[in-house]
């Protein structure tokens, strides 16, 4: 268990910063009650977010908790039985720890193990301080919910989406009965990230054809340098291009870990107008204006039957969504990334 000789209760201003975005999170997006148990997993890294975590949730009258995985030998591939035998007894978790493209199976089974008592769980690997200061953490969810509700309530009864954006992308997904889900609230048994502002679904695993060009960001990889060529049939990606061939090279790799994980997996739409694109997917992600499609698992997604071991974002800008609902009528609900009122 992590202690430390540290008093977090007396630092700078800048703690305290932190400190108001994640209570401001814990608040709104978990709604953490007082009287609580809460956990936090974090490692020597990310100890100064965690502890942030862990005033905001004193704040809020939760009974607090740290773990850390820095005790273990890195990168973890197993979880830890002594944090296994933890999960029990939270309400809510919180994982903020630092990424590494090794550990993604690790994370997959994390966040499956941390929802079997349904905890509400708070996934923030890789958050950085800039983002509990500044931007993502401190915006007003109330614009956010908005957009999230209006958009997920159009999408209902949508059998097909056509995807669009200046860089070049142009891919049809399949998306009939695969309902989204949205981390701008966390209920009970389920997980979503930190920051929050996104909406998400699991597209028909052999539903999506067409082109991706990510001019944004990739999980684990950060901003591209040059534009990446996703060629997409049946769901399954078929081809991987780019300038950059270091870089194709890398993705080859993380998208080879076995079967599935060139299977689609996600459709995904930022919408916090306080994320900005830093090269970091966590918050990448839920930039407003942007969409990402993921290819690997998807099991805890509506209809999702994708169980790769790994699970890998590629971002774009600006998209435009048309669908085309069951009984044949069209609508467009976003144009270069602004939702459509």
């Amino acid at each position: 268990m992590v202690a430390g000789s540290q008093d977090w209760n007396s630092l700078d201003a800048a703690f305290e910063e932190m400190v108001k975005g994640a209570t401001n999170a814990l608040r709104n997006v978990l709604s953490l009650k007082e009287g609580e148990d809460m956990l936090i997993v974090l490692d020597d890294s990310k100890m100064e977010i965690g502890m942030a975590f862990d005033k905001g949730g004193k704040a809020l009258g939760a009974k607090t908790k740290t773990y850390s995985l820095s005790k273990h030998r890195r990168p973890i591939t197993e979880i830890p039985e002594d944090l296994r035998e933890l999960f029990k007894g939270y309400k809510v978790i919180i994982n903020t720890f630092e990424t590494d493209p090794q550990e993604t199976p690790f994370r997959v089974k994390l966040l499956y193990e941390e929802i079997l008592y349904k905890a509400r769980v708070g996934h923030a690997p890789g958050i950085t301080k800039g983002m509990m200061k500044n931007g993502p953490m401190k915006v007003d969810y109330t614009k956010i919910v908005k957009d999230a509700e209006h958009l997920m309530a159009l999408f209902k009864d949508v059998k097909e989406v056509r995807i669009t954006a200046p860089g070049g992308t142009d891919i049809v997904l399949n998306i009939e009965d695969r309902g989204f889900l949205t981390d701008v609230y966390i209920n009970e048994g389920e997980f979503g990230n930190l920051p929050a502002g996104e909406i998400w679904c699991s597209p028909v695993e052999d539903g999506a054809n067409g082109v991706l060009v990510i001019d944004g960001s990739i999980g684990d990889l950060g901003n591209v340098s040059k534009p990446l060529t996703l060629k997409v049939k049946d769901g399954y990606l078929e081809s991987i291009e780019s300038e950059d061939e270091e870089l194709v090279k890398k993705v080859e790799e993380l998208c080879s870990v076995d079967k599935l994980a060139k299977v689609i997996g996600e459709l995904g739409i930022g919408l916090n107008p306080g994320a900005r694109l830093v090269g970091n997917m966590l918050e990448d992600e839920k930039a407003g204006g942007t969409c990402h499609i993921a290819f690997g698992n998807n099991m805890d997604m509506h209809g999702g039957q994708n169980n790769s071991i790994t699970h890998r974002d590629f971002l774009f800008y600006k998209p435009t969504f048309k669908a085309t609902y069951k009984d044949g009528s069209k609508r467009e609900l976003l144009q270069d990334g602004k939702v459509i009122y």
